[in-house]
């Protein structure tokens, strides 16, 4: 999960200020307690997989403003599918609803197709994976609308996760590779706590640069998921940028989403741990 493609645009928060940011959310959810972990409702991605023959469906509401912008993915639509015990099969696509500037404009935006492999699966407490994906070029209306761009572009990254004392950690970095536009790169750091069975609490840093154009996005996040029936959680999350609004990076980006998991092949809700 990103924020929205800027063609339009795309001052970078000095390394002192992301380093501080990053220790103050590990010392935050550290003092609050143990359970970390990335992917939907956070940008970043972790090592997990769904498992054997097993569906993870999430559909939410991602609202994104900029300065002069407001565009939501109404919904945005990511499905994952387990091969095996570390192998995941995922497709990701938003429509988008962009409301401002004038006129409003609507489309599906570029579909993503991905695998995730975890190559290190729980050794000496460590999980490592990547997860290589292509973003595919968005449908022509939208494209000349701006909100998809022509594609393809490819994009390589590597998550890790780690347990360290009470709390668990991840990274994700990544990187991509246009046949169109600039190259691009990201960090991810995510961490939080499972208060109850149920509840988990989880924030993130996150620092998207695109080569050569301005600006480059320094965010943070808080949300969190509960679990509301077998098989359902609800997930949300809200932050926005480092900087001010004139800055042009978001002033606010949100979700909201309900996430459903299934086995057997998608036969049935999964069952409650």
């Amino acid at each position: 999960m990103r924020l929205p493609i800027r063609h339009s645009q795309r001052n970078t928060l000095p390394k002192i200020g992301c380093a501080a940011a990053l220790l103050a959310c590990v010392f935050f959810l550290t003092a609050l307690g143990t359970r970390a972990q990335a992917g939907p409702p956070l940008l970043t991605n972790d090592p997990g997989t769904p498992g054997p023959e097993e569906w993870e469906i999430n559909i939410g509401i991602m609202p994104v403003f900029v300065q002069h912008q407001r565009e939501f993915q109404v919904p945005q639509l990511d499905i994952n599918y387990g091969v095996g015990k570390t192998i995941q099969l995922t497709v990701e696509v938003p429509y988008i609803l962009q409301t401002a500037p004038q006129p409003q404009r609507t489309g599906w935006s570029n579909t993503t197709t991905g695998v995730k492999w975890r190559f290190i699966d729980n050794f000496k407490g460590w999980n490592v994976s990547t997860f290589p994906q292509v973003e595919l070029g968005g449908p022509s209306d939208s494209v000349r609308q701006g909100i998809a761009g022509p594609g393809p572009r490819f994009f390589l990254p590597i998550e890790l996760q780690r347990n360290v004392g009470p709390l668990e950690l991840g990274i994700e970095v990544g990187y991509f590779f246009p046949v169109h536009g600039h190259d691009e790169r990201i960090f991810g750091f995510a961490a939080g706590r499972q208060f109850t069975k149920k509840l988990e609490l989880i924030g993130e840093v996150y620092n998207d640069s695109v080569m050569g154009v301005r600006p480059h996005d320094n965010t943070w996040d808080l949300g969190g998921r509960f679990g509301f029936h077998k098989g359902m959680l609800l997930m949300w999350m809200a932050g926005r940028s480092f900087s001010s609004a004139s800055s042009g990076q978001p002033t606010f980006y949100g979700y909201i989403g309900v996430q459903i998991l299934l086995e057997k092949n998608g036969r049935r809700l999964h069952a409650e741990e």
